[in-house]
């Protein structure tokens, strides 16, 4: 990790927020995205979602493959994001103003919000039950004891997350590798404790579920690598972004249908607890301990993210001046809405917990399709920086290319839908499958690239190098980075 003074000039707390990163405090290696998002998505919450297989009726077999299938999927999307952080310097959601314009962008932000609330509530409430199992104590102090941990990881900010997700990578792999290898070879002699097999629904849920897990790290993964040099290799972030995210997460949740196979009534802790302590007296209680903080740790990224988020959105009407005070309040905004709604959840919350990640998956799927196809088809990385902080600028305040591609996105996607309290009508013709996702991203996607097909980028350009030179000037009176064509173009 580097240094402070070589991130935030200003000293130990992080001075940015929505703004762009100046060259002068680019730092990193790209291969430490790997650890950072190995260890982010290797959470109790993760491995809850691998409980589904079995309650669907798969095996574990096909539990495990539709997972395999699924992460891979959805992994995909997270980690090409990933290289929009360095190639712009910016938050992911920033970004999405040269798509849906500086006021539109509001449309997705408020999806993003809901899905960082929506994880930082289900690991408080696992992490809550992990220290229960030693120590005294209800959600009534838990919650916000917890929750402030986290709020200071958050406030320090980018580099100190970086440094807890890094040394935390090894510990879980050395305590969880025992477990895993335990687990497997001893409930893989037991019977399972329900009729599994083979059904294309299930397998189909299965798959939506570990896909959408994994599209919903798309709205922040650039915002921990927006810090990297401007000319960091993009296959290198992509590679190591794709590499932990999807090892993590089809570890854990391929455990959870191995637990889910084997147990009756799984339960993310108890499991845990029961099966470890057969290890040896203990194990199984450290290993919950051993979990808490990596709880903890996403739940201050998310914190981070949905500061990001809000900041960016109220920017787009009245402006905002980055820097610490800003970061403070929204961090503390959101972790008071956060405890809020772990403290209102009914006792069965894990019933809600599927249905709470497909809605990420409708919701986010349009956003992704579009700002995907414009990043990489249509302007290719090459963006005016300062533009995006203009509202009067190009990209205008209301952006109805991006906005009609992702609302007809959307709504193709209804009548596919499969949820517990609703069934669109083609997935009730196709015996609940839901296919919904690959409608979503094919009209996404499809429609915007149809739409910008008359978009002038030779007038674009010429805008371009003017913000260059706008943030050249900017720097040398000290107050932004120089960024140049070709640090602001995709690698080819």
């Amino acid at each position: 990790m580097s240094t402070a003074n070589e991130a935030r000039p200003g000293g130990v707390i992080e001075t940015r927020s929505i703004d762009h990163v100046p060259a002068s405090e680019r730092h990193g290696k790209p291969w430490h995205q790997g650890p950072f998002w190995f260890t982010g998505n290797f959470v109790l919450v993760t491995m809850v979602s691998g409980f589904l297989g079995p309650a669907v009726g798969l095996s574990l077999g096909y539990t495990c493959l539709a997972i395999v299938l699924g992460v891979g999927f959805g992994t995909f999307f997270m980690a090409f994001h990933a290289n929009q952080g360095p190639t712009m310097g910016l938050p992911q959601m920033i970004q999405s103003r040269a798509q849906f314009g500086s006021r539109g962008a509001i449309v997705p932000f408020a999806a993003t919000v809901f899905v960082y609330v929506g994880f930082i509530v289900f690991d408080l409430v696992l992490a809550t039950q992990a220290l229960q199992t030693v120590l005294p104590g209800g959600p009534w102090f838990w919650y916000p004891f917890l929750m402030l941990v986290a709020v200071v990881l958050a406030v320090i900010g980018h580099d100190l997350l970086h440094w807890v997700q890094r040394w935390l990578t090894p510990v879980l792999l050395v305590f969880f590798g025992v477990f895993t290898v335990y687990a497997a070879l001893h409930l893989g002699s037991t019977p399972t404790v329900a009729k599994t097999g083979w059904t294309l629904t299930g397998f189909l849920i299965m798959f939506s579920v570990s896909a959408g897990y994994q599209i919903s790290y798309s709205v922040y993964v650039s915002d921990y690598s927006r810090y990297l040099p401007a000319d960091t290799p993009a296959r290198g972030v992509i590679t190591w972004t794709y590499l932990g995210a999807g090892a993590s997460a089809i570890w854990l949740m391929c455990l959870g249908a191995l637990l889910g196979t084997h147990l009756e009534a799984p339960d993310a802790v108890a499991s845990l607890v029961t099966v470890g302590n057969d290890v040896f007296s203990g194990f199984g209680t450290l290993l919950v301990l051993i979990s808490v903080p990596a709880l903890l740790s996403i739940c201050a990224v998310n914190s981070y993210g949905a500061m990001l988020t809000s900041a960016s959105a109220v920017d787009g009407f009245t402006p905002v001046r980055p820097g610490v005070r800003v970061r403070i309040t929204g961090i503390a905004i959101v972790a008071v809405l956060s405890v809020a709604i772990a403290l209102a959840l009914p006792a069965d919350y894990l019933g809600s917990f599927n249905n709470f990640v497909l809605l990420m998956l409708y919701f986010l799927i349009p956003w992704t399709a579009v700002n995907l196809a414009d990043f990489y088809l249509v302007r290719r990385g090459h963006y005016a920086i300062t533009e995006l902080f203009n509202p009067n600028g190009m990209y205008g305040r209301w952006a109805w290319r991006g906005l009609t591609a992702y609302a007809v996105g959307l709504l193709a996607m209804i009548p596919f839908v499969s949820l517990s309290f609703y069934v669109g009508p083609v997935a009730e013709a196709l015996g609940g499958v839901d296919i919904a996702f690959l409608v979503g991203l094919v009209v996404g996607s499809g429609l915007y690239y149809l739409l910008t097909r008359g978009l002038d980028l030779g007038e674009e350009a010429v805008r371009i190098e003017e913000s260059n030179h706008e943030l050249a000037e900017l720097v040398s009176q000290g107050l932004a980075a120089p960024a140049t064509t070709e640090h602001l173009g995709v690698e080819q």
